[in-house]
């Protein structure tokens, strides 16, 4: 595959913190009394706002929104057990070593974002997308059409690396390359994707002189 720059989604990508998702949002089903496995079952890859809007779709927008702020509060303070996933920092730091440039473009909020990316040590992106940045969340292609645009790159010179069927719709939306990497099987539209991996230490990144950046599979 040819691109010129890379999008990585944060949580599940490049780092672990599905431990911490969990949690928070376990803890917040208990305060509404909603099943743990059907609050689970949607939120991965979506905007938190999205998935406080589904499961309180009867009640007013500031009372979401004050929910929104607990829930943010828990997930900012919380990061034990948040690691980089395995060929990340690897990944990443040969990026920079080689000029390529690429973002994060996450559906977390700044401090949700930020606390975690903290925590696993990744190098700061020249471009980090959070949920405040777009009206539309994933699977809706705007974050990375902002991802693509603040590096100067059009999205279809891009490739997009996510682990939710969210973001994967997503990335194709955009008009992107796409890398799924640990998506569920089944998830829609996965066999559109130009690699579909288990691990980021699967990927050989290499940038040509004219700027041109081939990614392949390892064998």
């Amino acid at each position: 595959m040819q691109c010129k720059g890379f999008l990585f989604d944060l949580d599940g990508t490049l780092v672990d913190s599905l431990p911490v998702v969990e949690r928070s949002w376990c803890r917040w089903a208990d305060r509404h009394g909603i099943d743990h496995q059907d609050v689970l079952n949607f939120i991965h890859g979506k905007q938190a706002i999205t998935s406080l809007r589904h499961f309180l779709s009867g009640r007013s927008e500031a009372d979401i929104q004050a929910e929104f702020r607990w829930l943010e509060q828990i997930e900012a303070t919380d990061t034990e057990g948040i690691t980089a996933l395995p060929g990340a920092l690897e990944l990443l730091r040969h990026l920079n070593e080689s000029a390529i440039p690429w973002a994060i473009v996450t559906s977390g909020s700044v401090p949700v974002a930020h606390a975690r990316h903290k925590a696993a040590g990744l190098p700061m992106p020249e471009v980090f997308v959070t949920a405040e940045r777009v009206k539309r969340g994933k699977p809706e292609p705007d974050a990375f059409l902002l991802g693509a645009e603040l590096l100067g790159l059009a999205p279809e010179a891009c490739v997009v690396v996510e682990d939710a069927a969210a973001g994967v719709l997503a990335g194709l939306n955009a008009g992107s390359h796409v890398i799924a990497v640990n998506v569920p099987a089944g998830s829609p539209r996965l066999d559109e994707a130009d690699f579909v991996l288990t691990t980021l230490e699967a990927l050989a990144v290499s940038r040509s002189a004219d700027g041109n950046v081939t990614v392949t599979r390892k064998v």
